[in-house]
């Protein structure tokens, strides 16, 4: 039972790396209207509050603990490596960080900063042109940085799922959503048919995997 106490309140740690995704989400985003600040606003929430249960204090754990012992005997769920909680219900054993879920959440979460990070450059060219971002990701779909950012906080659910992350999820998603369309009404004012045939050509967020001729 010494673990819990050791391994959480590690709270220079949830500093740390909330303020790192938070600076890096604000240096993409750079949000300028009341709406892109509520996004931006909701995503390091989102941040805050992974950081906190997986460094500071593990309150879904503590809160489900006694069924998931029950449901799973044997398993510590008050250990730090249990905060994984999808490698211990699936029963994977070891090392939780070498876990199939882990490694997913590794590919998820660094494609969507690759993509997040290639879909900047060309949207920075694209305005300073000031010409319509249609080539690299945007080429594939009309939002590569939403869908980055959605891809990174996946990733994380997939890693530490935590009640308070899995509830401001699809609310996040729902935002995004909100404020592409949003983009979208202004790029079809100032691009017109470019925007119009752009568009029929190229989905939103997910990419077709065999493109319209």
């Amino acid at each position: 039972m010494n673990e819990p106490s050791s391994a959480y309140g590690l709270w220079p740690l949830v500093i740390i790396n909330s303020l790192i995704f938070i600076i890096f989400a604000f240096s993409f985003t750079k949000p300028k209207t009341s709406r892109d600040w509520r996004s931006f606003g909701a995503f390091s929430a989102f941040i805050v509050a992974l950081f906190t249960e997986m460094y500071g204090f593990p309150l879904t754990i503590y809160l489900f603990s006694g069924s998931l012992s029950a449901t799973f005997p044997g398993v510590d769920f008050l250990s730090h490596n249990s905060g994984h909680l999808l490698e211990d219900i699936f029963g994977w054993g070891g090392d939780p960080h070498f876990g199939p879920f882990h490694i997913l959440s590794y590919i998820l979460i660094i494609y969507g900063i690759v993509l997040l990070v290639s879909a900047w450059r060309v949207l920075y060219a694209a305005q300073r042109d000031h010409q319509l971002a249609i080539i690299g990701p945007y080429a594939k779909i009309r939002h590569p940085q939403y869908a980055g950012f959605i891809l990174i906080m996946l990733g994380f659910l997939v890693q530490w799922p935590t009640i308070l992350t899995l509830v401001m999820f699809p609310v996040l998603i729902w935002m995004y959503v909100r404020l592409a369309r949003s983009e979208e009404r202004d790029a079809k004012l100032k691009f017109a048919e470019i925007w119009a045939a752009y568009a029929e050509q190229t989905p939103a967020f997910i990419p077709r995997l065999f493109q319209k001729k």
